[in-house]
């Protein structure tokens, strides 16, 4: 069961590709955030999904939305990941599975995060969440502005 629209997100500290501490409510009161759990680095659809929020960044910044992608792969293979395909905001390591778990999206058999997104306002509270099905499937990026649009 994955964290519910209209509780406070679960609260989170999670080291970056920058080797930087993020923690989730650093953001409160200043910007949206838009959590996108992926399951694996340099895989074909991570990979499309990550290259098209650095194509749309400019969009999600109109939205006052700080977008936080999070696997379970390590920082020096996010680091790798974010120069080779030169993304646009850095992402969040979970390698101890920590937070997915929190978040209800750990594919316990896989040991990694299926797909899912959660859009979390400035209060802190989830808006909006989504799983996919199959991991080989993504939102497409105007579905998740249109929910950020119903923030403003």
């Amino acid at each position: 069961m994955s964290a519910a629209v209209g509780t406070e997100a679960p609260e989170f500290t999670l080291r970056s590709s920058a080797k930087e501490d993020v923690t989730l409510s650093s953001f409160r009161g200043k910007q949206n955030v838009l959590l996108a759990f992926y399951p694996l680095a340099f895989t074909g659809t991570c990979t499309a999904e990550l290259c098209a929020f650095t194509d749309d960044f400019s969009q999600f910044a109109s939205h006052q939305t700080a977008v936080l992608p999070i696997s379970v792969d390590s920082t020096d293979t996010l680091r790798e990941y974010k120069a080779r395909y030169q993304m646009s905001f850095d992402l969040l390591s979970d390698f101890k599975r920590d937070v997915s778990r929190l978040y209800g999206v750990l594919n316990e058999e896989k040991f990694y995060a299926n797909r899912a997104y959660f859009v979390i306002d400035r209060q802190g509270i989830i808006r909006w969440n989504w799983v996919e099905a199959k991991n080989g499937e993504r939102r497409e990026n105007s579905q998740l502005l249109a929910e950020l649009e119903k923030l403003t």
